[in-house]
């Protein structure tokens, strides 16, 4: 019984922060999402907010594997743009990027939250490095602008398209990003051919 009221606080949690936003996700409003006492909120978690940060990270978890099995094909520039353009429109279907984003703004006026966001965004960061490093790695383009330059602009550039959902109602402006990404990616071939192995060698003993 506890397990399963754990879980179902954490997917009530999951639910008013993605439906109702962080100002509304009271222990009282989660636990009536549950259909629990609120008490067990604070029995369970010791308070709302690592309530919301267990739904954030159950959230993650289930989506690092699905994007993990989403860019293992990747071979190309254009292969992970199209991949992040269909994760793009999942994650803002499913509500993926709104319970990380309402956490991000929650921070502003709450700094004790933000070292929990840090640590909870660095293997995304990581995880889009590694994609990249795999994709790019050893490439002028990789030079030009390193994989971990693009993984904090990639982090910055999705949550951004989360808050601006507000204004952009029809993600039309969004999907323009995307679609100039698009058309960008193949006139960027010459920056994704990697060096040969003595050029390499070459340019790291002169730099």
């Amino acid at each position: 019984m506890t397990v399963d009221t754990k879980e179902r606080l954490i997917g009530a949690a999951e639910t008013v922060l993605r439906t109702q936003g962080y100002g509304k996700s009271s222990a009282r409003t989660i636990a009536k999402e549950a259909g629990v006492n609120s008490a067990l909120v604070f029995y369970h978690f010791g308070g709302v907010d690592p309530l919301l940060f267990a739904a954030l990270d159950r959230s993650s978890a289930e989506r690092m594997t699905v994007l993990a099995d989403a860019v293992s094909g990747c071979r190309t520039l254009e292969d992970l743009i199209e991949a992040a353009t269909r994760i793009y429109r999942h994650d803002i279907e499913a509500g993926h990027l709104t319970l990380f984003a309402e956490l991000v703004a929650a921070a502003v006026a709450k700094p004790e939250l933000r070292e929990e966001i840090r640590v909870r965004a660095e293997p995304w960061i990581a995880f889009i490095e590694a994609t990249l490093e795999r994709v790019i790695g050893g490439t002028p383009l990789a030079r030009l602008t390193p994989p971990r330059d693009l993984a904090n602009a990639a982090i910055t550039f999705y949550l951004g398209v989360n808050l601006f959902t507000v204004l952009d109602a029809d993600r039309s402006r969004t999907d323009s990003v995307f679609a100039m990404a698009r058309r960008l990616a193949p006139r960027a071939r010459l920056l994704t051919r990697r060096l040969p192995a003595r050029l390499v060698i070459k340019r790291r003993a002169h730099g």
